[in-house]
């Protein structure tokens, strides 16, 4: 007899449980494809998986597959909070801050008390002045606004249905959100790491971004120990790092951009170009690649 979607959501939050994110995103697609024909009657119960696989994904790094699966969350069921705070953790892990900053503040709207969302608010605000300036605000794209009837569902108790009014994504006690002092703790190590790099300390930093990277593969932890590893001159480290934060997001510069620094110091020349070509495809004005460039091709 084939599995149920709820039985199959099940089996996946055991498998998120016990640390298997894999197995636990694998159970969460089957359910997904078994609801695909129900169309808007399964829509909440979709959300749900959809958000429940974004944990998985967020969890092994994957931040790109998260932001994807939380946009898809929302599209089927709009202001859900676990995807917004879940797609603003993979936008901040992407450093897209600004993407972040108002998923983060969208978040609140729907529930003002979610800690977390505040302390993001309060980062991507440092990040967002330290990278645009004083100006950062007008960067910004527009934040929703949140209806009130989104604002108020996940709290009014409901008198004929016990339950009925929890946000669509929520899972089972245990299963994502049980991970969030653990991703916490790992944004705070690299948080540490990043102000020992503005010291000159890389060789700390990177013990730093190590311990980060234990709690939470993510792609920007990698790229930035990659650069102590290029200032150590630990060159193979360095490529085996922006190895790591490609397979997470493959088309990003920064790794990209390591890597080809990384592989030139190891005299890999034709690989080098190669990635500096790739980086190139995705910002062709990129001044730094192209410097690299001109002298790869003087090697």
């Amino acid at each position: 007899m084939a599995a149920s979607p709820g039985a199959l959501r099940r089996a996946g939050n055991e498998e998120f449980r016990r640390g298997q994110y894999g197995p636990a995103a694998a159970l969460y697609t089957r359910a997904l494809e078994l609801l695909e024909a129900a169309g808007e009657a399964a829509a909440a119960e979709r959300s749900a998986l959809l958000a429940n696989r974004a944990a998985c994904h967020l969890k092994n790094g994957a931040c790109s597959l998260c932001v994807a699966d939380c946009s898809g969350a929302l599209d089927l069921v709009p202001f859900g909070l676990k995807p917004l705070l879940r797609r603003a953790a993979a936008y901040e892990a992407l450093e897209r801050y600004a993407l972040a900053y108002v998923d983060y503040k969208t978040a609140l709207q729907v529930d003002c008390s979610v800690q977390a969302a505040h302390d993001g608010v309060g980062r991507m605000t440092k990040a967002l002045l330290e990278k645009d300036g004083v100006n950062w605000r007008q960067k910004l794209p527009p934040i929703p606004t949140v209806p009130i009837s989104a604002q108020t569902r996940w709290s009014v108790p409901s008198a004929g249905a016990p339950g009925a009014n929890t946000p669509p994504a929520t899972a089972p006690r245990g299963e994502p959100d049980q991970t969030a002092a653990g991703m916490e703790r790992a944004r705070a190590l690299k948080e540490e790491g990043n102000e020992l790099v503005k010291k000159g300390n890389h060789k700390k930093a990177a013990e730093k971004y190590s311990e980060s990277l234990k709690l939470n593969q993510e792609c920007a932890t990698y790229t930035n120990r990659a650069l102590c590893y290029l200032a150590l001159k630990q060159y193979k480290e360095a490529v085996q790092d922006c190895t790591e934060a490609l397979r997470l997001d493959p088309k990003n510069i920064k790794a990209l951009y390591r890597r080809a620094q990384a592989l030139k110091e190891l005299k890999d020349y034709k690989s080098s170009i190669a990635d500096i070509k790739s980086l190139l495809k995705t910002e062709p004005k990129n001044t730094a690649a192209l410097r690299l460039l001109q002298e790869l091709n003087r090697a």
